[in-house]
């Protein structure tokens, strides 16, 4: 009886080893999608106008992926000395479910945006990302459609 005790015993201690071995693994086992993002493009659709803009020659916008939160940071590249001085930046969490990116915006430099929800569809090809959804932001009377490209920098 003792040695049978003590074999269930064992037995749960092993097994809840091997558990723990499993989620560990799978905690440190980093998404896709986490890195550093330089967008290339943008397309905008609203209210029937579409707005394409290309990101390298006045303007720079890289967006910082982790496990849990992401941010961005968007300025022109000429230290806003001219017309084209823009400055943007915004950062929160966000739900990753197979190709569903939903990002919740805590923090963003247009206040009206902060404590929205974006929801994206991800194509994720080699160091390609593209994101693509509907942008609803009422009080700041936003209703589009956002499709954005990047490219994963390299370290």
């Amino acid at each position: 009886m003792k040695a049978s005790i003590g074999i269930i015993l064992i037995s749960g201690i092993m097994m809840s080893c091997g558990t723990s071995s499993t989620k560990k693994a799978e905690q440190t086992t980093p998404k896709p999608i986490v890195g550093t993002w330089k967008m290339i493009s943008s397309t905008l659709v609203e209210k029937g106008d579409t707005t394409n803009t290309e990101f390298s020659k006045d303007q720079s916008f890289i967006k910082i992926i982790n496990d849990s939160h992401f941010a961005f940071l968007q300025h022109d590249l000429r230290k806003g000395k001219d017309s084209t001085a823009v400055y943007s930046s915004g950062g929160g969490t966000y739900a990753l479910d197979g190709n569903t990116y939903t990002e919740h915006l805590e923090y963003c430099s247009a206040r009206e945006w902060e404590g929205n929800d974006f929801k994206f569809t991800l194509m994720l090809k080699g160091d390609t990302l593209i994101q693509k959804g509907i942008e609803v932001v009422e009080s700041a009377g936003v209703n589009r459609e956002n499709t954005e490209r990047y490219i994963r920098m390299k370290n």
